[in-house]
C-alpha cells in the first residue's frame, strides 16, 4: 500500500530572501513536514498564485495530487471575505493566499479529501463554510479574558481547553487539554456543517469538526510546535495520515 500524500498550503515571505535578491520564497512549517514524515505520510507543499483569478483553477488542478490536506497557521484572514471592513487591530493579511485556500477547501471537500486545520487553518475553514471570525478577539469579545497571543516560547502550553465528549478530538486528547496559543483572531459564527468540539475557559472556540463525516478536524492551537515535547499532540498528524489513507482506499 502506497503512503498517503499530505499537502500543506504554502505561505510566502513579505520581504525578499536575503540570499536571493528580488526573490519572495514560498514555504511551509518545518515541524509540520517532520510530523507528517514521522506519521507515515508523504508531505508536499502547495503554492498559491499571486493572481486571485487563477485560484479556482489552481485548486482544481492540485486536488488530484494529494490524499489529505493540512491548513497551517499564517496571516490574518481578510475580513472583506465575510463582509466586514478592516479594524484597527487587524494584523497582516494576504488575500491571494485567502482566495486560493478558500477554493482549495471547497474542492478538497467536494473530492472527499480529509482536512486538518491549524490556527489560521480553523479560521479559513470556517469562513469557507459560511462562518466568520473575530478580527481581534480582545477588542471584539469583552468576555475573552485569556491572553491568547502567548508570550511564552511556542512549545509551552499556556491555557486549557475543554473538549466535547464523543468527538474525534476527545478520542485524541480526552476531555481536557493544555495547549499553546498564538492567535488574536478566532472563530465567531460557526460555518455550515461544522460543530464546536473544544472551547477555552473564556468561551473562545478552539476546535471544530464536520458533523456529517470525518473530513474536517481543526484546532486553534499549534500542535506542530508541541508534539516533540508533548507526545499526545502528535496524534493529530497520525490522524490526518490515517484519514487520508482510509479515504484513498475508498
Amino acid at each position: 500500500m502506497t503512503k498517503p500524500i499530505i499537502a500543506m498550503t504554502a505561505d510566502a515571505l513579505a520581504d525578499t530572501n536575503p540570499r536571493m535578491p528580488d526573490d519572495y520564497p514560498t514555504f511551509a512549517p518545518h515541524d509540520i513536514k517532520e510530523a507528517v514524515f514521522k506519521a507515515g505520510g508523504v508531505p508536499t507543499i502547495l503554492p498559491f498564485p499571486d493572481n486571485p483569478e487563477l485560484a479556482e483553477d489552481a485548486a482544481a488542478d492540485m486536488v488530484p495530487l494529494f490524499d489529505g490536506l493540512i491548513l497551517p497557521g499564517g496571516p490574518d484572514v481578510d475580513p472583506t471575505l465575510f463582509g466586514e471592513e478592516p479594524m484597527w487591530n487587524l494584523g497582516d493579511t494576504y488575500y491571494p493566499k485567502d482566495y486560493f485556500e478558500l477554493a482549495l477547501i471547497k474542492a478538497a471537500l467536494a473530492a472527499g479529501k480529509p482536512i486538518f486545520g491549524i490556527c489560521r487553518g480553523i479560521q479559513i475553514l470556517n469562513v469557507a463554510l459560511g462562518g466568520d471570525v473575530y478580527q481581534d478577539t480582545h477588542t471584539q469579545n469583552p468576555d475573552s479574558y485569556i491572553r491568547h497571543p502567548q508570550v511564552a516560547p511556542p512549545h509551552y502550553p499556556t491555557h486549557h481547553v475543554d473538549i466535547t465528549a464523543g468527538s474525534r478530538l476527545s478520542a485524541l486528547l480526552g476531555d481536557r487539554a493544555f495547549v499553546n496559543s498564538r492567535h488574536h483572531q478566532a472563530v465567531r459564527k460557526v460555518g455550515a456543517g461544522l460543530t464546536v468540539t473544544a472551547t477555552a475557559p473564556d468561551g473562545i472556540i478552539e476546535g471544530l469538526e464536520s458533523t456529517d463525516n470525518d473530513l474536517i478536524l481543526a484546532v486553534q492551537w499549534h500542535p506542530e510546535n508541541m508534539w516533540q515535547h508533548h507526545p499526545e499532540q502528535f496524534g493529530f498528524f497520525s490522524d490526518i495520515v490515517a484519514r487520508a489513507q482510509a479515504h484513498k482506499a475508498d
